[in-house]
This record gives C-alpha cells, structure tokens and sequence, in this order.
C-alpha cells in the first residue's frame, strides 16, 4: 500500500485492510463486465416478452454508467473504501431485485445475478455477509413472486421454478457462508501464529503460561498436556495445562515408556476417542484412517489425564523430544492436523529459546566462577602466601635484628591494609584488580610500575620493566589482565624458580600485544622451546597462565634451561575490548 501524510491525516489510494481493497476492486471491475455485457445482450437481442423494454435498457444503461463511476473511484480515488463497499452492495441487492421485476419476475433468466451479490457479500464480510445478503435476496425475490402469483395473477408464474431458485439461493448462501466462516476462521489463526508470545529471557515457569495460552487458543482446546525429554536431563519432564492453570513435574522415562507408540512417535495424529477398545487414529500424512489394536498413548498417561479427543503433536527441538497432546477438541479434521504442526514447531521453538538462554546463563555463571577464583588465586592467595614468607623472615631477623623485623612487620601490615581495599573492591564488582590496578583505572604504564614496586618489596625481586611506546589509553580490561599476567609470571619465578632477578618487556608488533618475562631461576622441570599447541599437548607449563592467556584469544611460548626461563605472550588486539 501507498500511503502519504497530509495535513496530520493518513490518506491513500489503498486506505483500509489489504485484503478489503483486492476485494473491493474485484467486485468492481466484475460489476462494470456483469453490467456491460448485460446491456449489449438485451441490444443485440431484446428480452421478450416483458411491458417495459425501454425501462429494462435504461436501467441496464445507468448500471453500467456507475459500475463505472464505482471502479473509478475504487481504483484512482484516494478515500475510504470501507465506506463505499455497504452503500455500493446495498444499491447492487436493489438494482437486480427491480431489474427481475421488469424482467418476468421469479422467472426472469436475471436472477442469477442474486448470486454475484452473495459471492460479493463473502468477500466482503465473509459468512455473515452471506447470510445477510441472502435474507436480503430471498425477501426481495419472495416478493416480486408474491406479487407476480398472487396479486397480478401472471399466468407466466411457474411454482416449481419459483420453489427451486429460492431454494438455490439458500443453499448457495449456505456453501458460501461456510466458506466465508472458514477463511475468516484462517486468518484469525494467522493472526494469532503471528502474534505468538515472545520468549522471556527470565522467568520461573517454564514453558510459559502464554505460550500454552497461544498454543490452546490457536487450537481451540481447553486443555493441553506436555510430555518432553531433555538430553542431558536424565527425567520425563510433564506440563498440564487447563484454562490458565499449569502444573509441572517429572518421572522417570520408564514410567511412561514409550509416550506415543514408535509408529506414531514422528507424525502428528488425531483420534476422536484415544480410550476405545480399538482406536481409529488419523495420521497427518496420508490422512487415511487406521484402526489399532493398542491405545497410540501409554495407557497409564491416558487414565491420569481421563484422556478422549486428542491431537498428538511431536515436538522436535535443539534442546528437547516430545509431544504436545490437545485434548478435549470437538468436532477435530484434517486441517486441526495442518494447523496443529506449526503451532508445534512455535511451542518447540519457544522452549528452545527458554531452555538455551538458561544454559547461556549457567554457562556464563561457570564462568564467571572459573574467572573469580582463577583472580583470587592471581591476586590475594599469591600476596599472602608472600607475606606470609615475610613473616618466616621476620622470626628469624626478631632476636638478632630488630629494627629491621619491625620494619618487615610494618611492610607487611601496609601489605595486608593494601590486600583488604583490593578485595574489598573485588567483592563489590566482582572483578579484583591485580595488585597494581586496584580500582581498575589506572593505565597500562603506572599499573606496571606499582606491581613491580610492591612485588620487589614482597618477594625480594629485582624487576626490570621495559616499556615500549604503546598507547597510553589502552582499555582498562587490557591493563588488567596484562598485570595479572605479569604477576603471576614473576610470582611463579620468585616462588618456585628461586628467581631473584627478572625483567618483563612489553610492546606492540603487528596489531598484537607483546609480553615477555625472562628470569634466572632454575628453569621449568622440563627443557627446551615449547609454544602453546606443545604446552597444551603434553599438559606442562603454569596452569593458571595458560588458561589467562587462552581466554583472551592468545598464545604463550616457554623457553626453559637449567639458567632461567623465558616466557613469550602473544594477545590480540581485540583482546583489548574483550
């Protein structure tokens, strides 16, 4: 549709439903060739007998004037179409029940024409619209055969054909209604499929209450029941949903095994009375009925849930298998089984949402777990387990050197003063800052630089920093966890290598981020240059490390001797936003 502001108003060519304006110019364009043929037959060939043949062409000549006038405005006009259908259809029913009266009455050949207002009424208004027409045409034609019979006493009246084409017309109006009831029945199904309920990425009940409530509404059932398995859930989970109440739980899988019989368990059926003796299913394809020995449902589901009419759909998801049971529906057909397949797939692709973004959330809680204990691990347990050496230190320097053990004392109470703001921010956000970044906005350059400063003093490091030119407003997570790195680097060197100078190097090459960290301790247990596919294949290296760096999209190289070590990290830029 084309459509334009003017003036505040929504104007336009195709003003209303879209499917009203295709009807309305079908009716259209069909009343100017019903009108234009109609007036060259009775030119070519006059209608005989009647008393008023000047009448008859007038009145088809005037017809066919505004059938045209009608067409123009329905096809060029910008306004309402709404409006011009009920007066266009009303003038139609008068024109064709004058049009019969000057026309032989009850047997005028024109009665047919009663039918193009039917069909038009349908498009128009569906079902009722058919009624109502014909209500219309019956008492206009009755009454031209009333006065034709009994008050003129025509001789020309025919009973018998009055009789059938009354007749005719009720059962026309009857099909067409039907029709009608049935199409306007299609689109509210579409409608409804699409305004399905969207998938609530939180929420207790599951499946939703207004998914059941959509899918129990679309089918025109009061009750439904779920039966579905998830694969790494060793439980049948069941749903019962009746008029708004749900109720949830599980069994064990062998309690109802199997739900559907292993014929039936891939294809949608319907069966108007699942308990009989022998129950005749209908599959969905082919639609050909079948009569079974055995219930198609395990018998102990169909007594808990007194089980009648039913509609069982399979429920086919990433995450789930199962079946959708409608129970209760009247009066079910083979376009219940149609309908019944879509409104399952939405159910199963509504719990596949629910069930994947619960999964997303635990995936990323597990992680959120590993990368909290893998900071504390990093950051706070390294600095105690520091000072708690520094307390060794203290206990033997108490006797023979005092004032230097008071200052150890001092050094380590400003340490664990230090330690408690850095966790206690790490509680509040849940994201401890390594030593050096406490707060975490400090740079890349100056949260270097106090790590080193208080790791010297920790551990007894000498710690030589080499920063290249790199940008000084690198991303806070980049100096974050580019500190944690370093840390635990110089602290696995000064605590298991026995490392007591080191030097870290960092730089930028190629759009990645260099680290390296070189130290003279005693090198790993193993020999030799090692990168991160070598590392990770014959599980050695620093553990925690590796996990840092491979989180972060990059790769760590070991070379390792009796003299020292030296460790190569690689991180991507896009690590920095990570």
């Amino acid at each position: 549709m084309t459509a334009e502001s003017q003036n505040g108003k929504l104007v336009g060519a195709n003003y209303g439903p879209p499917q009203r304006v295709r009807a309305e110019r079908l009716i259209a364009t069909s009343r100017v060739v019903l009108g234009a043929f109609s007036l060259l037959a009775v030119w070519l060939d006059p209608y005989t007998p009647t008393s008023h043949p000047v009448a008859t062409f007038l009145l088809l000549f005037g017809y066919v004037a505004y059938a045209l006038c009608v067409m123009s405005v329905v096809w060029l006009a910008d306004g309402p179409l709404l409006r011009i259908g009920f007066v266009t259809h009303a003038l139609d029913v008068v024109f064709f029940s004058l049009l019969t009266y000057l026309t032989e009455g009850p047997t005028s050949p024109f009665f047919i024409y009663f039918t193009f207002s039917i069909v038009a009424a349908t498009l128009r208004w569906q079902g009722n619209g058919a009624l109502w027409t014909t209500i219309a045409a019956l008492l206009m034609f009755n009454g031209t055969g009333i006065i034709a019979g009994e008050l003129m006493k025509d001789p020309a009246f025919e009973v018998n054909r009055f009789v059938v084409r009354s007749v005719y017309l009720a059962v026309m109006a009857g099909l067409l209604a039907y029709l009608g009831a049935y199409e306007e029945r299609r689109r509210r199904d579409m409608s409804e499929l699409a305004a399905w309920p969207t998938t609530r990425v939180h929420g207790s009940e599951f499946p939703q209450p207004e998914v059941l409530e959509s899918a129990a509404r679309i089918l025109g059932t009061r009750r439904l029941v779920l039966a579905w398995e998830e694969p790494d859930e060793p439980w049948l989970q069941l749903v019962s949903w009746r008029e708004g109440e749900l109720r949830s739980w599980r069994e064990a899988p062998e309690t109802f095994e199997p739900v559907v019989q292993a014929s039936l368990a891939d294809v949608a059926f319907l069966c108007k009375d699942v308990g009989a003796p022998e129950p005749i299913v209908v599959p969905q394809s082919p639609q050909i009925p079948q009569r079974l020995a055995v219930p198609p449902v395990h018998p102990e589901l169909l007594s808990r849930f007194a089980m009648g009419a039913m509609l069982c759909l399979p429920l086919r998801g990433e995450c789930l298998e199962g079946h959708l049971f409608a129970l209760d529906k009247p009066l079910m057909t083979g376009d219940d089984l149609l309908l019944g397949e879509v409104v399952a797939h939405e159910v199963a692709s509504s719990m596949d949402q629910a069930l994947l973004s619960r999964r997303l959330r635990r995936a990323a809680a597990t992680e959120e777990r590993m990368r909290l204990s893998r900071d504390l691990h990093d950051g706070v347990l390294q600095s105690l387990t520091g000072a708690a050496l520094q307390l060794e230190t203290v206990q033997r320097l108490w006797d023979t050197e005092p004032l230097a053990a008071r200052e150890r004392l001092a050094a380590i109470q400003r340490l664990i003063v230090d330690e408690q703001r850095d966790l206690r921010f790490f509680i509040r956000v849940s994201k401890q800052a390594p030593v050096g970044l406490a707060g975490g906005n400090a740079s890349l350059n100056v949260g270097l630089r106090r790590l080193v400063h208080r790791l010297e003093s920790l551990w007894g490091l000498r710690v030589e920093l080499r920063l290249e030119p790199i940008d000084d407003q690198s991303s806070d997570v980049l100096a974050y966890d580019i500190c944690f790195i370093v840390q635990e680097a110089l602290v696995n060197a000064a605590r298991h290598a026995a490392a007591t100078e080191a030097r870290v190097a960092v730089a930028r090459e190629n759009g990645q981020v260099l680290v390296a960290v070189t130290n003279n301790g005693r090198g790993f247990p193993f020999e030799g240059d090692y990168d991160h596919v070598s590392l990770d294949a014959l599980q050695i290296g620093p553990v925690m490390l590796k996990e840092r760096v491979k989180s972060l999209g990059g790769t760590l190289a070991i070379h390792s001797n009796a003299n020292g070590a030296r460790l190569d990290i690689r991180l991507p830029r896009s690590a920095e936003h990570s």
